[in-house]
């Protein structure tokens, strides 16, 4: 009897263990960048599902950080007048064409978290963004602006190098004026009715080859989601997918440790039951019945 309720316990336990372990599949895979990438190239132009690509010749790409004064402004015009004429931008930076968190136009706001000893993050644009101030007020503010999903730590903390690249790609996306124009699908070409369309997205603005190159190099033996090649948003994709299942699941880790306790307490009170049961009509109970008599006697007293 002993021994079922063992096995039985044994089993349930096997069973709490195995849909834990099928909650925890759901995450995506992590592996390092040099794993997932191989190259800053690669990296440059997967991690960001095709926004940006990796530009060698650097007089016809854009800063993504920088110091002192936009030159982003200058190469809006060296760019457009490089493209071919139906390849040329259709529209400028006195607009911010990028519409999430964006404003309508590239003018500095009067936030006193605008002013140049308190924008921090975004230091670059101070003078001139897209961005609110409140968007851009920390590195925390950044990295929580879109959700959980979009943590670029999820597979483990990153080194403050590599950390600080993902903000300085956050802040460009948020601020630069000239990202706009590289809005995936256009104002003339968006359709509101199409689900597949948006106008956050960007798509194929060229950026400097040695920003990338030093990104890829500080952060080559971190860890990130290598889920479809490390794109960044099927990564959230998977990320909304594996919180939602835990979510509906409701268990942590203790309650799951919990039921598997009680369920061992359970099966183990069901077959003590059971034993003393057998024992009582088999004629050998565990507790013998106390004789009254015996018991008004009181203990035998020694009289020798």
């Amino acid at each position: 009897m002993i021994k079922f309720t063992t096995l039985l316990a044994l089993v349930a336990i096997a069973l709490l263990v195995s849909v834990s372990a099928d909650d925890h599949d759901e995450e995506p895979e992590c592996k390092t960048f040099k794993e997932i990438y191989g190259d800053a190239k690669t990296m440059a132009e997967q991690m960001w599902n095709g926004a940006f690509t990796y530009e060698t010749n650097e007089n016809l790409a854009y800063d993504m950080w920088f110091n002192g004064e936009n030159p982003n402004e200058a190469k809006v015009t060296a760019i457009n007048n490089s493209l071919p004429a139906g390849e040329k931008y259709q529209y400028d930076t006195d607009q911010c064409h990028l519409e999430y968190f964006h404003k309508d136009a590239p003018v500095v706001d009067d936030h006193p978290h605008h002013q140049p000893d308190s924008f921090k993050e975004c230091l670059p644009w101070r003078k001139r963004a897209c961005c609110t101030s409140d968007t851009v007020l920390s590195a925390d503010k950044l990295k929580e602006g879109y959700g959980e999903e979009f943590h670029w730590d999820r597979c483990g903390p990153l080194s403050p190098a590599c950390e600080r690249f993902f903000v300085q790609e956050a802040c460009f996306y948020e601020c630069e004026p000239a990202a706009g124009l590289y809005r995936k699908f256009p104002e003339h070409v968006y359709d509101p009715t199409d689900e597949a369309h948006n106008e956050w997205q960007m798509h194929g603005m060229p950026i400097k080859a040695s920003f990338w190159d030093d990104w890829f190099a500080a952060c080559r033996d971190e860890k990130f989601c290598a889920h479809d090649g490390g794109d960044y948003f099927s990564c959230a994709a998977q990320y909304v997918i594996a919180d939602e299942a835990a979510g509906d699941n409701s268990l942590g880790a203790g309650a799951i440790a919990g039921i598997a306790i009680a369920c061992v307490f359970g099966v183990a009170a069901t077959g003590f039951a059971l034993f003393m049961i057998f024992r009582e009509r088999s004629g050998q109970p565990v507790f013998q019945p106390l004789n009254r008599d015996d018991a008004r006697k009181g203990p035998e007293v020694d009289t020798a």
